[in-house]
Order: C-alpha cells, then sequence, then structure tokens
C-alpha cells in the first residue's frame, strides 16, 4: 500500500492584492501565517472563513516592512502573544510600523537561512524590491514544497535555483503593462512598479514561472494583483497564453488559480 504522508502541508492564500496579503501555512499543529498585511480583526474574520482560529496560529514569517505586509503583524503579536520571524533589516524597519513587541516573541531569520519550525522547513531567499531586506520563503515537508514569490521586480538565476519545480506557487502577477501605462499613477509610481525593484508584471511573470515550474508542479496561484491596474481575468489570460507558448501544459498538467484581496482561498493540500 502506498504510505500516506502524515500531517501534510496545506495552505490558503487568505488574501493577496496591493491592499493587504496574509497566507495560512499548516502541517499538523503548526500553523502559521506569512505576512498580515491586513487589520487583525480583518485577518481573523479571514482565518475564521477557512475554518481556523487565531489562537492556534503559531507565528506570523514577516517578508518585509510595507504596510501591506505588515499592518496587523504588531496587533496580532500582543494579543496572542504569538511568534514573529523577520531578517534583522526587516525588524529595524518594521518596529516603527508595528510597535514594540515582546524580545520573547522577536526571532531573527536571516535571507538564505533555513529554519525548521514544527517539522516544516522553511527556506528564505532574497528578492529584488524596495524594501530594506526583502525575503520570501519555500516551504517543504513529506517531499512537497510550497513557493511564495511576490513583490519583486524580476526573477535571478539564484532565485530560480531555489524555487524550481514547486509543486504549488503564489507567484506575482501584479500589473498589466498597458493597463499602468494609461492608468492615473503619477510617472515615478509607474518607473518604480516597472523597474527592477518593482513589481512582476503578469507577462514577465508568467515567463518567469515557464523556467522554473517542472514536473511536481500542479498549482500556481497567481498574487498580489493591482486593484489599479490589473483585472483577475486579464492576468490569467495572459499568463495562460504566455505559458502556452512556452508548450508547459498548463490546462493539463497543472492548473491556474486566482487569489483576492478580501475574499479567503481555499484551504488546499500541497
Amino acid at each position: 500500500m502506498p504510505q500516506v504522508n502524515e500531517n501534510p502541508l496545506k495552505v490558503s492564500i487568505l488574501a493577496s492584492g496591493s491592499s493587504g496579503n496574509v497566507t495560512y501555512i499548516e502541517a499538523g499543529e503548526q500553523k502559521l501565517l506569512v505576512d498580515s498585511g491586513l487589520s487583525g480583526k480583518k485577518v481573523t474574520n479571514l482565518l475564521n472563513d477557512i475554518g481556523k482560529d487565531m489562537s492556534d496560529i503559531n507565528g506570523i514569517l514577516v517578508t518585509h516592512e510595507h504596510r501591506d505586509h505588515v499592518a496587523g503583524v504588531g496587533v496580532l503579536a500582543r494579543k496572542y502573544k504569538m511568534d514573529i520571524y523577520a531578517n534583522e533589516a526587516t525588524w529595524r524597519a518594521m518596529t516603527p510600523i508595528i510597535g514594540e513587541i515582546d524580545v520573547a516573541q522577536k526571532h531573527i531569520f536571516e535571507m538564505g537561512q533555513t529554519m525548521t519550525l514544527g517539522g516544516i522547513d522553511i527556506e528564505s531567499f532574497g528578492v529584488s524590491h524596495d524594501a530594506a531586506a526583502p525575503q520570501f520563503y519555500a516551504f517543504h515537508k513529506n517531499h512537497k514544497k510550497f513557493v511564495m514569490l511576490t513583490d519583486t521586480g524580476y526573477v535571478s538565476d539564484r532565485i530560480k535555483g531555489v524555487i524550481e519545480n514547486a509543486d504549488a506557487y503564489l507567484f506575482e502577477s501584479n500589473h498589466d503593462i498597458e493597463m499602468l501605462r494609461m492608468g492615473q499613477y503619477p510617472w515615478h509610481l509607474k518607473q518604480r512598479i516597472l523597474g527592477d525593484q518593482g513589481h512582476l508584471s503578469n507577462e514577465d511573470g508568467a515567463i518567469a514561472m515557464a523556467e522554473v515550474l517542472g514536473d511536481a508542479t500542479k498549482r500556481i496561484y497567481l498574487g498580489h494583483l493591482s486593484q489599479d491596474n490589473n483585472m483577475k481575468e486579464l492576468a490569467r489570460m495572459t499568463v495562460t497564453d504566455v505559458l502556452k507558448q512556452k508548450d508547459t501544459g498548463v490546462e493539463e498538467a497543472f492548473r491556474i488559480y486566482d487569489t483576492d484581496p478580501i475574499q479567503a482561498g481555499s484551504l488546499f493540500t500541497v
């Protein structure tokens, strides 16, 4: 008989977008959030929507200090006495935003390191974004791998080596380039988003996806969509078209899923 994986890795993208980001990760009794870019009340409600309770969360992994990733971190840390993990530069940058947290709850998770929490091996890797020291995470459990990659202006060969052939991805699909160029954002903000320390467009994200997905890949979630410069249908269509051109097996070997800024995604097993 095939061996059943004990305490499988489970994930829900609770919120993803320019207004706030939070992801739920579970394996057995280990329950984590990655970022908390909405109010504590909103995050609590999103967790309840997937049948989970904030009092069961063991800790929050922080990617970087921008408010759409840390708005609720301080409130939740103080209310529920949970552990918070971030690299040292991010701690310095986010402390004025999230407020003081008890030293016993503060943990340093440096870029390029791997930390094991409750049987989940968590690999951190740096990205190119205009923050102090932005890093994202690859989660490993029972030979399964879930990768989070948003908030980066480009995907380097180093990053590709870390994230290749994951079973599931949350991958940035921030903007449609023409919508952004023709939109109402001031020029300096458009330059920031389009730059090497900005965000991946639908097309650039898809090109990077095509270079890293592999035989194990079954799910790609399109994340961090701009509310002003993108649409779910457009992102999905653009990414699908690029992946079809690259002959990746999209819609056959793996599927593409939407995320939402205010509605929790279903809990799935990696």
